[in-house]
């Protein structure tokens, strides 16, 4: 289960935190199955096109609750995760996979409850001979990822809070989910958006 800054990420959820200073990654990076979230430390994977070695090496590294953010090296079309990975990730207690690259296996991804955020899905798989990184800088979505920063995924997509920055992001999140939640109420009220936006109607023709 996850607590801590981790609890309260994914309870302000991607949307909020990408409004809030997190920095959203290309909507092309989406959950493989419906209701997959999670929030998590980043340990970063690089890996050549085509190759998923250094992925192989992260899942038996990666300390427990953290989240694997894979670059592929823009060869995406590949399979570069499936079961077998989900099943060691699961072992050893890690939170998530977010991949800017194709993954296969997606009915037992979802039977294993284990989430995991991807550009697609594909059959063939990778190779594994090499090289590739663990721990250093990636970019996953066309956002620079850094080990230890946070990432949170839900069904509204991906974002990247960098570790210096957490404490901020979290305030601005909590204060815009408190200004949204204020709105809402006043909505059920019988306010308009157009009267608590400041939006002028009178830039849209109307026939």
């Amino acid at each position: 289960m996850t607590s801590g800054p981790g609890a309260d990420l994914l309870a302000l959820g991607a949307a909020t935190l990408g409004e809030s200073g997190a920095r959203p990654m290309h909507p092309r990076v989406k959950a493989v199955w419906p209701g997959a979230m999670l929030a998590g430390p980043a340990v970063t994977v690089g890996c050549p096109p085509g190759d998923n070695l250094a992925v192989h090496v992260a899942v038996a590294s990666a300390p427990p609750a953290s989240v694997l953010v894979v670059d592929v090296g823009g060869r995406r079309e590949l399979g570069y995760w499936g079961e077998v990975l989900t099943t060691a990730a699961e072992a050893r207690g890690l939170a998530g996979l977010v991949i800017d690259g194709c993954v296969r296996d997606v009915a037992a991804l979802e039977a294993h409850g284990f989430p995991v955020f991807s550009t697609g899905i594909a059959l063939p798989g990778a190779v594994k001979t090499g090289p590739g990184t663990v721990g250093a800088p990636v970019a996953a979505g066309d956002v620079e990822v850094v080990a230890g920063d946070w990432i949170v995924a839900d069904g509204d997509g991906v974002v990247v809070v960098p570790a210096g920055e957490l404490d901020a992001v979290l305030d601005a999140g909590r204060a815009r989910a408190a200004k949204e939640q204020g709105m809402f109420d006043r909505l059920r009220d019988g306010a308009t958006t157009i009267e608590l936006l400041d939006l002028d109607p009178g830039a849209v023709e109307r026939s």
